[in-house]
């Protein structure tokens, strides 16, 4: 799927310029064959050559997302110097014309910028391109013998990155697993969401692709879970004597999993065609986000351990009551659904989900995701319970909440992690004040934040699987989501409207206070 402006980096932290003047292009391919020839020596220390083939290389997401996170990685040193990089398509290119929209789109982040250049020129020159349809199998051939004549002679890896519609998947996958799999190392296959527009299709896609591939073959993508936020959920848990005692229903009163953006030109193509953000965000995302928070602690770090425990998450949540649902639809200006006038495809939702075990039993997990919204905003709000018998609760007044302890982990729109605590506020006399313990990035960690197409190519590169959903996940998901979907077709739910740039629907207000919980209004 095309990604969200949030995702990009902004104006200040990179630097805006022409990388490598254009007339640098055409010399690069004289540079080539040497470079081609060069490859025995390189390997005579028998470390595997690495080919990285992108389908669909002309598209907004490898343009945009891929090929500069591939760059970001090989200036980094993640990528070994007999890396091979291919673009793979049906538009009729040189490698020349690969290289000239690879280098248009790039540039270096300001923790990049030495040697910048010269970086950007080996990089290119280590990229290739073939012409051919998505259900080829004379194309996979080609593509196959040009990263055989790359690898030169011995151990040879192998990833392909399927940056194309759903809808194309299986046209490309298929002739993939026959024409251009390596027998020399591993091949890796990253497919993008969504995953399927219902869970019997989704079904039918995971067969495919298991008749041809095996599971530890397939990298289910979703970007969002390249974030910081993410992966800082788990250490912050299990390395932290002071929180994991009281991750659990008998401390804990709400989880609140928030996602939203502002209003974008993608909303349109993207939430408006058939998927909508509940197969799109809510699905994948959503539902990761809360299995990763709410998971038992696995026997390791091992990718397969965590998914383990993911995926017993999914299974144990309850079925969503449709009266515990809020969904909106974004409008324009003059108050109409943008040109979808009689679309139903909601670009907002809210629902409240319980999970039926031991640890979470009777613990709301609110989560509220919505496009048009007034901020790009990703966080987790986990709510602590209230004191008993505290005896200073008269000092907050009427409103308990006050007294309530908060834990933020917040992505967006900076990144930080902040703890609200109740103190005194200095000075004679006892009156108190619930004030936030804040680590901010910004301040403490003088870095920028890598995109997260970095991490995750980095984790296929690595074998790390414990960010991409297996085909059990992918099944437990759809298994929570797909009765309620259901019942908003079957009732013709129709969505809320509400105003780009606003809070949302009320109606999710009015949830949160049904289950006795105030939405944090931070928006």
């Amino acid at each position: 799927m095309a990604n969200t402006s949030s995702d990009t980096l902004d104006s200040s932290t990179v630097q805006e310029k022409p990388v490598v003047p254009g007339h640098i292009i055409s010399e690069i391919s004289s540079h080539v064959q040497k470079e081609e020839s060069a490859v025995s020596k390189r390997r005579s220390n028998n470390e595997p050559s690495l080919c990285i083939a992108v389908i669909g290389a002309t598209g907004e997401l490898a343009r945009t997302k891929v090929f500069p996170a591939l760059f970001a990685l090989y200036y980094s040193g993640f990528l070994p110097r007999n890396v091979g990089i291919f673009g793979y398509s049906r538009k009729k290119l040189t490698d020349e014309g690969l290289r000239s929209i690879i280098e248009a789109n790039l540039t270096c982040r300001v923790d990049h910028h030495e040697n910048c250049d010269d970086k950007l020129i080996e990089f290119l020159k280590k990229t290739y391109y073939v012409d051919a349809g998505h259900d080829n199998q004379e194309g996979m051939v080609r593509l196959n013998s040009r990263m055989s004549q790359i690898e030169g002679i011995g151990a040879a890896n192998r990833i392909f990155y399927l940056a194309v519609p759903q809808e194309a998947l299986l046209d490309v996958a298929l002739p993939l697993a026959d024409g251009a799999q390596t027998k020399q190392g591993w091949n890796r296959i990253i497919i993008e969401k969504p995953f399927g527009f219902t869970g019997l299709s989704s079904l039918r896609v995971t067969q495919s692709m298991l008749s041809r591939f095996e599971e530890k073959q397939i990298y289910r993508i979703d970007h969002l879970l390249g974030k910081d936020l993410i992966e800082n959920l788990t250490v912050l848990r299990f390395s932290n004597l002071v929180f994991e005692p009281l991750w659990s229903r008998t401390y804990i009163r709400n989880v609140q999993v928030i996602f939203s953006e502002e209003t974008s030109n993608e909303i349109q193509g993207r939430y408006f065609g058939n998927y909508g953000i509940i197969r799109d965000i809510v699905h994948s995302h959503i539902l990761q986000t809360i299995a990763l928070f709410a998971m038992e602690p696995p026997v390791s770090l091992d990718g397969e351990d965590i998914r383990d425990e993911k995926v017993k998450v999914l299974r144990s949540i309850r079925k969503v009551n449709l009266d515990d649902v809020v969904l909106g639809q974004l409008k324009d200006m003059s108050g109409k659904v943008d040109r979808y006038t009689k679309s139903m495809i909601p670009t907002y939702f809210a629902a409240a989900m319980y999970i039926d075990n031991a640890r979470w039993d009777g613990v709301p997990f609110f989560i509220r995701t919505g496009m048009g919204l007034m901020t790009n905003r990703a966080e987790i709000r986990i709510q602590f319970r209230h004191v008993p018998g505290n005896i200073y609760r008269e000092r907050f007044g009427h409103d308990i909440d006050l007294d309530t302890n908060e834990l933020v982990l917040r992505d967006q729109p900076e990144e930080a992690i902040l703890l609200k605590v109740n103190n005194k506020v200095p000075g004679l006399g006892l009156q108190l004040d619930a004030s936030e313990l804040n680590l901010l990035y910004r301040d403490r960690y003088n870095t920028e934040v890598p995109d997260s197409y970095e991490h995750l190519l980095l984790d296929v590169l690595d074998g790390d699987s414990h960010l991409f959903m297996r085909s059990d996940e992918l099944a437990a998901a759809w298994n929570v989501l797909t009765p309620i979907i259901h019942e908003i077709d079957q009732n013709r739910v129709v969505p809320e409207l509400y105003e780009a740039g606003d809070r949302g629907p009320i109606n999710a207000y009015h949830l949160a206070a049904k289950h006795g919980v105030r939405w944090d209004d931070d928006w």
